[in-house]
């Protein structure tokens, strides 16, 4: 019987990450998770354990990365994802964008790996140009309480895209927009668990601004269909995978009080500093490159992830993991 070909996904124990690591052992590959645990939770793969191929390493891709034995893809999405976590870990968000890509694209090319990197919608800034298709390159403030996690992410294009040009490895980049779903932690800081966790709790719903700032939100499944045909094209350069139904994040508050039949009223705060006031992308390369666009709406996705952040124990839907930081939209 011939042997599985191995898979490297960093970030494992992640919401994103847990998802690829289910995906790819449904596709019938030996799966090798990794994280080092510092946003990740488990939890979030816990039920892969007993699985034979599955194996998970407690390792920090900042550090040296080994691997042993051979490896078809890697697909990296160790990092902080959520302004409450890059806000409070900067440095080690620069570094797993810097550093931690230099890793693992050496091991890719040391494997003769292909290699998909994690980028973001956030590679765009605030956008002057709406939608946002992968030929825009953004309004970013380098030096803004963002920029850590911003240029990290447009540093690993670039070193990416380098050994892409300079090494001839197969690389991907998947540039990532708003996306929910089960395993999402509630108080991270993002606007959907914390307009879910703030109606559970009988709490009022912040918006930040007038709401007038707008977002696109992607399901769970429908991102992880559109990572896996990215890397199985042959399509080297950026390509968004998001949902591009927009909504305000007024409008948003709105839908969630109705969906989960509180009677909470909205409360408004300051903007934060360089929260982008647009965001939706052009997926016209997913559809024409890739055959993808998400199937499942905005009402039946959140009512499964409703009904996922229902079923947490109560202790989970108290407990404020960063208390220095209040809610920043996403």
């Amino acid at each position: 019987m011939p042997k599985k070909e191995r898979v490297l996904i960093t970030g494992a124990a992640g919401f994103i990450g847990s998802h690829l690591c289910d995906r790819f052992l449904s596709e019938g590959y030996h799966v090798i998770g990794m994280d080092n645990l510092i946003t990740g939770d488990l939890r979030n793969i816990e039920h892969l354990f007993r699985l034979p191929d599955f194996e998970f390493y407690h390792h920090d891709v900042s550090k040296f990365v080994h691997v042993p034995g051979s490896l078809k893809y890697i697909l990296h999405f160790a990092s902080p994802a959520s302004p409450i976590d890059y806000l409070k870990i900067p440095i080690q968000t620069l570094k797993v964008g810097s550093l931690g890509t230099h890793n693992l694209l050496g091991l890719a090319r040391s494997k003769k790996a292909r290699i998909l990197v994690a980028s973001t919608s956030e590679v765009y800034g605030d956008p002057l140009v709406h939608p946002q298709p992968e030929t825009y390159y953004g309004n970013v403030n380098p030096i803004g309480p963002r920029g850590v996690y911003d240029e990290a992410k447009r540093f690993q294009e670039a070193i990416t895209m380098a050994y892409h040009t300079y090494h001839k490895l197969e690389t991907r980049i998947v540039r990532i927009f708003n996306t929910y779903g089960p395993r999402m932690r509630l108080n991270d800081g993002r606007v959907l668990p914390a307009f879910i966790g703030q109606a559970l709790r009988g709490e009022d719903l912040t918006v930040f601004g007038d709401g007038s700032q707008t977002r696109s939100f992607c399901f769970i499944d429908d991102l992880i269909e559109g990572i896996y045909r990215l890397l199985l094209s042959d399509y080297p350069y950026p390509v968004n995978i998001g949902n591009p139904d927009e909504i305000t994040i007024l409008q948003f508050a709105q839908e969630i009080i109705k969906l989960t039949g509180t009677s909470q009223k909205i409360v408004y705060k300051p903007l934060p500093v360089d929260d982008p006031k647009q965001r939706q992308p052009d997926i016209t390369k997913a559809r024409e490159i890739l055959g993808w666009e998400p199937k499942v709406s905005r009402q039946e996705g959140l009512r499964i992830t409703y009904e996922y952040f229902k079923s947490l124990p109560e202790e989970t839907l108290y407990h404020r993991e960063h208390k220095n930081f209040e809610q920043h939209i996403q």
